[in-house]
């Protein structure tokens, strides 16, 4: 059998929730009176489960007075705000607002000095944390969860407190950015107003691509040059990725007058990865190349909005996918794309403002992707691969049977126990005297070709 030690000291470890959190606030058993003229949001679980509360779901209010003179005690930012009954164990994190309250059915926790409390929120809303939660409910017509069970329940955490912030920021710009996805779903699912109408693409836009005998004839590609030819690996999320493209200054520009782009035509991509949709910003860059097309708007729409439409996941799935020719090569033809129809305001003014806001969130996503993407990029603890080797040793001391090294057992996916009826194995052994035998210590790998233990 060989022993196995520790070579290196791991940062994570178990620690009880009421080890690295306290009951900040909780107003179980006390209902505050409701104010029809109150100021005082009063959030309830319906506000929780996605980053800060989120107030379009509070509908109740309290009074000045009730405020002050009827709360336990106060949430303040950077609470943790965990719901115990109902839906069990919905988080978010108290935001900058002091003016609110929490409802009976949740329960503040406030990190202590040594945990970033943006950490222990990501470290609660996460599904495994969650499952652990849902073991300690109570009651089956309304769920609840004792305060004085959760508070010694164990989360994996760290105690380097720069990694705690790194994770903490990290996971909740991810939020962030499923808000903000999630609003701009929400505003095409909701804004149907009866000033609203529905068109038909090839109505209002000129459909086209580059023809297979322009791109034989007149296209000569080369990796250096001013003028590029979109590709459909150029189209991706909104946006042109031109990391990796193909210039055509030395075409017959004189046969591909309709292949050249302006400003405000859209690309859409109608082979292979069907469906990606970008617009144009520049004049003078850019030429179709094959599996793209462009819809040029000729109505007085705003192209901006119907590109924005056109890459929601509700359009994609009801009106693109339904489209597609089934083959080994996914496709569209252009016939069917003028098909598409498109939901819009009558007025372009609302077009022009729905379009600038989408275009603001578009920003904004962006930002915070790229604001996760350096976080990911420069985190404390980077994961790596490394061999056993490197970080364990063989312990090969040796001591005899005594009351400081009694034989123990060592049991596959049990660990190690004393050695009782069940596992003694004393008639195999032939235990002379002063016989020495591998010496283990507290923290251990134990392994063999039949068990694998940690003592």
């Amino acid at each position: 059998m060989t022993k196995f030690v520790k070579k290196v000291n791991y940062v994570w470890e178990q620690r009880k929730l009421g080890e690295i959190a306290d009951k900040a606030v909780d107003n179980r058993g006390k209902t505050p009176f409701i104010s029809k003229e109150g100021t005082h949001p009063l959030l309830e679980v319906a506000s929780l489960g996605s980053g800060a509360p989120d107030y379009s779901k509070v509908t109740k209010y309290l009074s000045d007075e009730t405020f002050k003179t009827e709360l336990r005690a106060y949430i303040k930012e950077g609470d943790i705000l965990f719901s115990t009954v109902g839906s069990i164990g919905l988080v978010s994190l108290m935001d900058t607002n002091e003016n609110a309250a929490i409802a009976q059915n949740i329960v503040a926790f406030r990190a202590n000095e040594s945990y970033d409390s943006k950490f222990l929120y990501a470290m609660l809303s996460t599904e495994e944390n969650q499952y652990k939660a849902q073991r300690i409910v109570m009651g089956a017509v309304q769920p609840s969860i004792k305060v004085s069970q959760l508070v010694d329940v164990e989360y994996f955490v760290t105690e380097n407190i720069a990694e705690q912030r790194k994770l903490g920021e990290y996971f909740l710009n991810l939020d962030h950015l499923i808000t903000l996805h999630q609003r701009k779903i929400c505003i095409f699912i909701k804004k149907m107003p009866i000033d609203w109408e529905q068109r038909k693409l090839g109505d209002i836009a000129e459909v086209t691509k580059l023809a297979g005998f322009e791109f034989t004839e007149h296209v000569v590609y080369s990796d250096a040059g001013n003028i590029i030819a979109l590709r459909g690996l150029n189209i991706k999320n909104g946006q042109l990725i031109l990391d990796d493209v193909k210039y055509i200054d030395g075409s017959n520009f004189s046969k591909l007058n309709r292949s050249k782009l302006f400003i405000d035509d859209i690309m859409l991509t109608y082979v292979g990865t069907v469906g990606e949709v970008a617009i144009i910003k520049e004049n003078n860059r850019f030429y179709l190349a094959p599996n793209v097309s462009r819809i040029r708007v000729q109505s007085n729409d705003s192209p901006k909005f119907i590109s924005h439409y056109m890459r929601t996941d509700n359009f994609k799935n009801k009106v693109i996918f339904p489209l597609i020719a089934t083959s080994s090569q996914p496709a569209l033809s252009m016939e069917n794309i003028r098909k598409f129809m498109i939901n819009m305001p009558k007025n372009r003014d609302e077009q022009d403002c729905l379009a600038e806001y989408f275009d603001h969130l578009d920003h904004l996503i962006t930002l915070h992707h790229r604001k996760c993407v350096v976080l990911r990029k420069k985190k404390v603890n980077d994961w790596e691969q490394r061999k056993v080797s490197d970080l364990l040793q063989e312990r090969n001391e040796q001591a005899s049977m005594s009351e400081e090294y009694p034989l123990m057992a060592f049991i596959a996916n049990q660990g190690v126990a004393p050695k009782g009826e069940r596992y003694d194995r004393s008639a195999l052994v032939n235990d002379e005297a002063g016989k020495k035998y591998k010496r283990t210590k507290f923290g251990d790998f134990i392994y063999s070709s039949n068990n694998l233990a940690c003592k």
